[in-house]
Formats: structure tokens, C-alpha cells, sequence
């Protein structure tokens, strides 16, 4: 779609309720809710030949996607994005009108015998958005980057102090899509495999949040592509005519490859069910930052964790252990998201020592891995 000029034009359209509010959710959680410029608080609706589009943007990361509707007069209107989602929908089911009326400086919005008048925000205050096509363009099944990225996505960190490290490297060469994050106290590696060789190549340090909403955009074309091309600063992924640009994180991404140990003394066979079924249920006594206690001995592991004042609990389970006595201590959230995302119904659990990190990998060799560090443990 073409981008308009900043006249807003005399907008009238109608649309179908359910369509324009599943956009709305998405656009909402791109619009700016911490901003000095009320436009990038809103969403951007625009109408011209080519159809009707709804924007949302942060500055950071930036949505477009194409809306079913009639476009009886063309223009564009820049409306307080939660507002607009919440009487959308309030309103009932079925076809709807949106007149802008700018002598006004709103738009009314109509539903059977319900109307609501809206004020606009400054549409010249929106700022144009990316058009995508970049030079570096490769295509990846939406099933395949949605996969990578659920399973590492919980390791990148949130402090924005360390935005190096908010963000997800991904790395698409050759045959495979390999995306590694990391918050310093754990890190996943997930490398998938592609059916068919990639015409381009390219590494890049992608907020998380960014690959998130890449996620969700793909949602119900599971056995469709998303087009992905960077350029200079900047990823664009397309899903059909919808598109979702962000900008990248500058910085150089930890060196991971150099946290992985060499070799490690022992490496388990566990049921992820179980293992994890023991995990949630010790965790409940590990309040706060106390960790949980892996107890490793001959044949069984026992779990325990305790907190002063609250109480403590214990379970065992067995393992194909074999060795001298070997005690860990791990964070409790940080061991269930490993766990959770090696998501096969076996593990590998290799480990060295109470004081170097422990790893967790797919049974099924699917290409996951997920280091954690150690907490020291008390006598």
C-alpha cells in the first residue's frame, strides 16, 4: 500500500466489527503508552485506492496491517489507540461505520443505534513508517520462527540497562534459523533446520519484544511464510500484506559460543514430565531468592528447597546417576523455563560441579540447548 500524503482527507469506511478489533489488539500493544507526542499514543487509519490499512507505532518497533472494508471516501485519522479499541469493543457484532469529520476534528463512529464521537489526535504528528523490501530478504516458514522463538525467548533478559542483552540473536544462513539469548544467568540455543537452503544470509541482535509480535502476527498462517529483510539498522518481517518493521540493537551480542563447556562428567537421561512435575511442586517452599537443592546420588535425585519462617519441602526421583554425591543449587523460575522449553517428553541434564553451570538439552537432538549458572548453596 502506498503511503498518503498528510492531508486527512474526508474518511468514511465501513467495516466489520471483528476484523477492525482483532487489528486493534495488535496495534494497542505497538502504540506508545509512555509518550510527550499524543499521536504515537494513537493508532493511524488509512484509506485510500488501495485499500485501508491500520499503524501503530513507538518509534522502536512499528505495525501495519491491511483491513477488510469499504472505502467510501478516502483519508486517514489518528485516533487515542486504548480508547478506540475499548468502544470497538463495546460494540455489538456485525458491520460498522467511521466517518472523520474534520471541521470537527473528530470521527463518529457508528453501530446500529449506537454512536460514539471521537476526537483525533495530530495525524501530522504520526510519523511515516517503513515500507519493508529490504535487499536481505529470506523467507521462513512461520512454524519454524515461531517454534526458535519460544523456546529461547525467556532467557533474554529485561533489564534495559543491559539492552544488549534484551535482545534475541538471530542467525539464518544455509539450511538453519538459529536464534541464542541470554540474560548472563542462563542461555538458550535453539537451532532449527529448513527444508530448503536460504538465498540470503544474515545475523542480527532483534529485541525480543519485536520477535514476539513477529509471533503472534504469524498466528493462524502456521503453514505460510514470513518474509524477514534487514537493512542497515532495521528488520522488517511480512506476513502477507501485514508488516512489522523494529529497529535493531547496536552493541556487540556475548560471545556464547565461549560459555558452553567442553565436555561435562555426567549426562542424564530424565523424564521432562516428571522432572519438571517434582521442580513446580519444591518451588512453592523457594520464595524469594532462595534456590532449589539438587542432591545427586547413586541412582535418584532428591529436590528440596526451604525458606525460614514459611517451611521447606523434599522429593525424590530417580536418575541414571552414577558418581560421588554432587550437590547444586539452581534458581528455581530458571530452572522450570529450561525444562519447559526443552519440550520433548525426555532431557539430557549434563553437569560438572556445584560451582560451574549445568546444561539442558533435547533428548531428541531438535537442536535446544539451555545453559544455567549455579547459585552457591549454603551448609
Amino acid at each position: 500500500m502506498t503511503t498518503p500524503s498528510k492531508s486527512s482527507g474526508s474518511l468514511r469506511l465501513k467495516l466489520s466489527k471483528s476484523d477492525l478489533f482483532d487489528s486493534l489488539q495488535s496495534a494497542t500493544r505497538i502504540a506508545s503508552s509512555r509518550t510527550s507526542i499524543q499521536a504515537l499514543a494513537g493508532v493511524q487509519l488509512v484509506a485510500d485506492k488501495n485499500g485501508i490499512e491500520l499503524r501503530a507505532t513507538d518509534m522502536e518497533l512499528s505495525l501495519r496491517l491491511p483491513l477488510e472494508g469499504t472505502v467510501e471516501s478516502p483519508g486517514e485519522v489518528v485516533l487515542p489507540a486504548r480508547l478506540f479499541a475499548d468502544i470497538i469493543r463495546s460494540l455489538p457484532n456485525g458491520e460498522l461505520e467511521i466517518e472523520a469529520r474534520s471541521e470537527r476534528q473528530d470521527v463518529e463512529v457508528r453501530s446500529g443505534s449506537a454512536t460514539f464521537d471521537l476526537r483525533t489526535l495530530r495525524s501530522e504528528d504520526f510519523p511515516t513508517l517503513p515500507e519493508g523490501g529490504g535487499s536481505k530478504a529470506v523467507s521462513i516458514p512461520a512454524a519454524t520462527m515461531s517454534e526458535t522463538v519460544k523456546r529461547v525467548e525467556r532467557a533474554a533478559s529485561t533489564d534495559q540497562a543491559r539492552p544488549v542483552l534484551t535482545g534475541i540473536l538471530v542467525k539464518a544462513e544455509g539450511t538453519s534459523v538459529k536464534m541464542v539469548a541470554t540474560d548472563s544467568y542462563r542461555l538458550a540455543i535453539k537451532e532449527t533446520p529448513l527444508k530448503e537452503a536460504l538465498s540470503e544470509s544474515f545475523e542480527a541482535n532483534v529485541p525480543a519484544r519485536a520477535l514476539q509480535e513477529a509471533v503472534r502476527l504469524a498466528q493462524g498462517d502456521e503453514d505460510g511464510d514470513v518474509k524477514i529483510s534487514v537493512e542497515e539498522n532495521q528488520i522488517v518481517f511480512a506476513v502477507g500484506e501485514a508488516m512489522l518493521a523494529s529497529r535493531l540493537i547496536d552493541g556487540q551480542f556475548p560471545k556464547y559460543a565461549e560459555l558452553l563447556p567442553d565436555k561435562f562428567d555426567h549426562e542424564l537421561n530424565i523424564s521432562a514430565d516428571e522432572f519438571l512435575d517434582v521442580v513446580r511442586r519444591v518451588s512453592l517452599m523457594a520464595q524469594g531468592t532462595k534456590p532449589l537443592r539438587l542432591s545427586f546420588e547413586q541412582g535418584s535425585l532428591t529436590i528440596s528447597a526451604e525458606t525460614q519462617d514459611v517451611g521447606e519441602a523434599r522429593e525424590s526421583l530417580p536418575v541414571p546417576y552414577s558418581g560421588d554425591k554432587l550437590e547444586v543449587g539452581f534458581n528455581p523460575t530458571f530452572l522450570k523455563d529450561g525444562i519447559e522449553s526443552s519440550e520433548g517428553s525426555d532431557l539430557i541434564f549434563k553437569l560438572i560441579s556445584s560451582v560451574r553451570p549445568g546444561l539442558i538439552a533435547s533428548a531428541d537432538g531438535s537442536g535446544f540447548e539451555y545453559l544455567i549458572m549455579p547459585i552457591r548453596l549454603g551448609s
